[in-house]
């Protein structure tokens, strides 16, 4: 009797023990892990909420860009992390649950199993922006070049398998025209390489490509929204641009690895919301491109996630650049 005593007394200290660690978390600094190198739109994102949360939870969020393999890195180095809640993942579209493991067969982690879903932070149309000496003026005359002399227009993205990659494989598809896709190792190389002429075209995130237009080092033609953008009203639509059925948007979300506990994953999902919630962080999205866009909870975000993950699937698979 003594012994069963013993046991359950153990027992009872072990929950305590983990329930206080709970309750005190985060008690040192938390690393949030972003697959895209500094001065880009993911990079951007990652430090205007991170910094407000790091207020709101106490301690404070440094930033560990990880770029390369189309995001993988990033994701794997967070899947291998210990599941506390102090090694934290910023993903965007695809991340996890798309075309990760289709495009890089050396990613060493599971999509699903080996990452704790938290919540979306923003979402935001990707810019189709062209050299400023591109000859068409417009996306119809850009669709008519294109087929003219199909895989000859080139447009370039921050790597395999990432947002401006997949929106430029689902444009082709819709516009029913083929391009040369060229990857970079991040969004700024990809952005230049328009500006100094080396590439066509690039569907690139609103803080990498504004600053230039506003330059006239290229110019924009669209947004990849199927109608004009709140955030940017004086951008046509892909409707009004001659592409139907088009309509693209791209998000960044939080993630830890698997086995986080309930009570951290609840505390990082209210820091999130709350974070998104401030006017501040809100304006300052804006600025960027961005919208705040929390989940509803932690399980519509994995379930929705899930999903979008499998539309990229799916275009990356029809598209064979599976081959590249």
């Amino acid at each position: 009797m003594k012994i069963l005593n013993r046991v359950a007394l153990l027992l009872v200290l072990a929950c305590a023990s983990a329930a206080a660690q709970a309750d005190a978390y985060p008690n040192r600094t938390i690393t949030l892990v972003v697959g895209f190198p500094p001065g880009g739109g993911a990079d951007a994102v990652a430090r205007i909420v991170g910094d407000k949360m790091a207020k709101i939870l106490g301690q404070s969020i440094v930033i560990n860009n990880k770029p390369g393999a189309g995001t993988t890195l990033a994701s794997e180095f967070v899947a291998h992390a210990p599941g506390d809640g102090y090694t934290l993942l910023m993903g965007g579209v695809g991340s996890m649950y798309g075309t990760d493991q289709l495009l890089y067969k050396s990613a060493r982690y599971d999509g699903i199993k080996d990452f704790t879903a938290i919540t979306r932070w923003s979402s935001a149309p990707l810019l189709l922006a062209v050299r400023k000496d591109f000859p068409a003026q417009d996306v119809r005359a850009l669709m008519q070049e294109a087929r003219k002399a199909p895989d000859k227009l080139t447009y370039s993205s921050s790597g395999i398998g990432v947002a401006p990659h997949v929106a430029g494989l689902e444009f082709a598809q819709m516009a029913g025209i083929r391009m040369l896709h060229v990857p970079f190792k991040g969004g700024a190389p990809s952005i230049q390489a328009v500006a100094a002429g080396d590439v066509d075209m690039t569907f690139g995130t609103p803080p990498s490509v504004l600053p230039m237009a506003k330059t006239g080092m290229l110019r924009i033609l669209a947004a990849t929204t199927a109608r004009r953008s709140p955030l940017f009203p004086d951008i046509p639509g892909m409707q009004e641009s001659g592409v139907d059925n088009y309509d693209f948007t791209f998000w960044f979300g939080l993630w830890g690895p698997a086995g986080l506990p309930p009570e951290v994953t609840r505390r990082l999902y209210e820091a999130s919301v709350e974070a998104l919630k401030d006017p501040e962080v809100q304006s300052n999205l804006e600025k960027q491109g961005n919208q705040a866009a929390p989940s509803a909870s932690v399980d519509e975000f994995r379930a929705w996630a899930v999903q979008d993950g499998q539309r990229y699937k799916d275009l990356v698979s029809r598209s064979g650049a599976i081959q590249q």
